[in-house]
């Protein structure tokens, strides 16, 4: 609120924007700086499907691995070869047994590519891999 300075005093309402904006503009930068580091793995172009399993509460954090079209391993952000894949995957479910593998391979690698990584966290003590795909929209 501010006061009038003239011969009409008293209690003068007006809105002023100009903090609102400065505010929303500071809160959009902050929202376009954290939203990249939401996502996990890398950024792969996943295959996509019309119907997915739900996610049954999800017991804990699962573990992503993600394959890129140069077939390149990640865990996570961190590039590792094949036999450094089955000792991250063996100590990861040392620490959290029944922790789950979501695999994110990217739609241009065929399934060998995608099944050789499956047999390698086999090999790391995985009972099960999770495949990442995203939904289709069915069009209305």
């Amino acid at each position: 609120m501010a006061m009038a300075a003239g011969s009409n005093r008293g209690v003068k309402s007006e809105i002023h924007v100009t903090p609102l904006v400065d505010v929303v503009l500071v809160l959009l930068i902050i929202f376009m700086v954290v939203t990249p580091m939401l996502q996990r793995g890398k950024d792969v172009r996943l295959p996509k499907a019309q119907k997915i399993e739900e996610d049954n509460g999800g017991k804990s954090d699962p573990i992503i691995v993600s394959i890129t079209p140069d077939k390149k391993l990640y865990v996570e952000r961190d590039e590792v070869e094949d036999a450094a894949f089955q000792e991250r995957i063996r100590s990861e479910l040392t620490t959290t047994p029944n922790r789950a593998i979501l695999l994110k391979g990217d739609e241009s690698l065929t399934y060998g590519d995608i099944r050789k990584v499956m047999n390698l966290a086999r090999k790391g003590g995985a009972k099960g891999v999770g495949l990442g795909v995203e939904e289709l929209k069915a069009k209305k």
